[in-house]
This record gives C-alpha cells, sequence and structure tokens, in this order.
C-alpha cells in the first residue's frame, strides 16, 4: 500500500484478532517512529513494546479509554525525554507507526497519555527513568472481522484556506 492510500485508510480499531504479531512486523511499525520528524533533532522517544498478556491487562485497566489493549497482541508505550518539544516529537513518532500497521495491513488505535492522571504509573510501570513523558500507547494487531466503517471526515473545502482564513 502506499503511503497516501494509508494516510487515506488509516482508522482506529478497537478489536482485534488473537493472532500473534512476529517480532520483524512489530520492528518494522516502530522503526517508523524512529523516523519520524523531530524539534531539533532530538529524537527523545524510547518505545516499550509490551506483548505479554497479563502486562498488556494491566496496562488496560490503568487507561480509562483503552480498556481494548488487552485484547491487541501488542501495545506499544511510546516515551519521550522531557524535552521541549516531547509531546509534538512524539506525537509524529506515534503518527508514523499508525500509518505504517495500516499501511502492512494491521489495525491501530492511539491511546492518549500525556497529562493522563495515569501517565506516571505507566511510566514506572514499564521500568523508564522517571523524567520521561508517555506521550501515548498504541494498540496494535490484526483487525477484527465486523468494524465498523470509518466516520466521514470534513471537506477539504472546508478546512482549506489559502493565503488568509
Amino acid at each position: 500500500m502506499d503511503a497516501l492510500q494509508a494516510l487515506r485508510e488509516r482508522r482506529s480499531i478497537r478489536k482485534y484478532e488473537t493472532t500473534a504479531l512476529d517480532r520483524e512486523t512489530v520492528e518494522k511499525v516502530v522503526d517508523t517512529g524512529r523516523l519520524a520528524a523531530t524539534g531539533r533533532g532530538v529524537e527523545p522517544w524510547e518505545f516499550v513494546v509490551v506483548s505479554e498478556a497479563k502486562m498488556r491487562k494491566t496496562l488496560a485497566e490503568i487507561c480509562e479509554y483503552g480498556k481494548f489493549i488487552a485484547e491487541a497482541p501488542i501495545c506499544i508505550v511510546v516515551l519521550c525525554r522531557d524535552t521541549k518539544y516531547y509531546l509534538e516529537d512524539g506525537s509524529a513518532a506515534t503518527q508514523n507507526m499508525l500509518v505504517a500497521a495500516c499501511a502492512l495491513g494491521l489495525g491501530s488505535c492511539w491511546v492518549a497519555g500525556d497529562k493522563k492522571p495515569y501517565a506516571d504509573k505507566i511510566v514506572k510501570l514499564v521500568g523508564a527513568p522517571k523524567d520521561y513523558k508517555l506521550v501515548s500507547l498504541v494498540a496494535l494487531g490484526y483487525p477484527a472481522a465486523g468494524q465498523p466503517p470509518q466516520k466521514a471526515k470534513r471537506k477539504l473545502d472546508d478546512v482549506l484556506h489559502w493565503e488568509q482564513f
């Protein structure tokens, strides 16, 4: 799948097959996060891949809107050193991984991390140093059948402005 098609077709998936993902596929997804744009070339990110069911269940219980993490075969915890642009950098890395997952035929869903009351608890749970911030958790796996269709997006003419708003 080319990049533009993946960007058009990517959507949040919250139901997954139980099929495990091989290490090479997961590394391909994470590698696109590593290659994201980064302010000042800092690259503050670190990625913790959680495949163990008990740990995913614990993460799901902590996250108010991420209960499906327990069912996804993989959860990628996106962390960044507390730098000036950590949130922008970590968000760019997260978005790259979401698009890569779609291009590889996988489903994914971004679960918020930054500024959530559970952020510090997850940082500690995955063993990251205290000066790291939780940016996101990415559920990853093969989409289960019967997913709802993608919601309609605003039309380009409604959001595009030339020269001035």
